[in-house]
């Protein structure tokens, strides 16, 4: 097991806690954490984009002018691709980008990522996240005196003034342990642990 420190908010060490290797000691497979990623970014895709083709467009059915006798080409409908007002040839359909990844191959992206930000040190675990009082300058403080920049906060429980006085900090992300993924991880420089999560973490990960 790995040993790392434990610090409250003013960046005092309290104590230390183990880290299970099977979830902050794995080895780092690149192609699987790719694989993760970019599956979980196609399914953020909304894929609505999407264009009328000549069935779809609305309007009247009438032949725009005879057939014969005007001198000019013949002509059909007036939806045509090639006229203006007309529907789409091989136009967007809605579609889903989401590509399947197997649950296993996610939990292992997640253990590499945080195997990764272990060897980096930039892994910080502090005892209890709550705050008195919904207030960023207070926030700001405390990531200042961590000296850290674009970070990702995971706690164990909803905290209200953690996360109303960090919404406005553009770079950092505050979720609960059941939201953590491989992208956010790897996103942010800097990943915070509530020492009360890693347990529960651990838990989901390995099981």
């Amino acid at each position: 097991m790995t040993a790392v420190d434990v610090f409250n908010l003013q960046k005092e060490k309290v104590s230390e806690v183990e880290l299970r290797d099977e979830v902050f000691d794995v080895p780092i497979k690149e192609h699987v954490v790719h694989q993760v990623i970019v599956g979980q970014l196609c399914s953020y895709r909304s894929g609505t984009a999407a264009s009328k083709s000549r069935s779809e467009v609305k309007g009247s059915g009438s032949k725009l002018w005879r057939q014969k006798g005007t001198g000019r080409a013949r002509v059909g409908s007036a939806y045509s691709p090639t006229r203006r007002g007309g529907g789409a040839a091989f136009g967007p359909a809605p579609r889903d980008y989401a590509q399947r990844v197997p649950r296993k191959v996610r939990k292992a992206a997640v253990c590499m990522a945080l195997t990764d930000k272990v060897q980096a040190d930039q892994l910080i675990v502090v005892d209890n996240f709550g705050l008195p009082e919904i207030k960023t300058k207070d926030f700001m403080a405390i990531m200042k005196d961590f000296d850290v920049h674009k970070a990702l906060i995971v706690t164990h429980e909803k905290m209200r003034n953690l996360e109303k006085s960090s919404r406005n900090v553009p770079w950092v992300k505050v979720v609960r342990y059941q939201g953590l993924n491989a992208y956010d991880i790897l996103k942010y420089d800097y990943l915070f642990l509530e020492q009360s999560a890693i347990g529960e973490i651990e838990e989901a990960l390995i099981s």
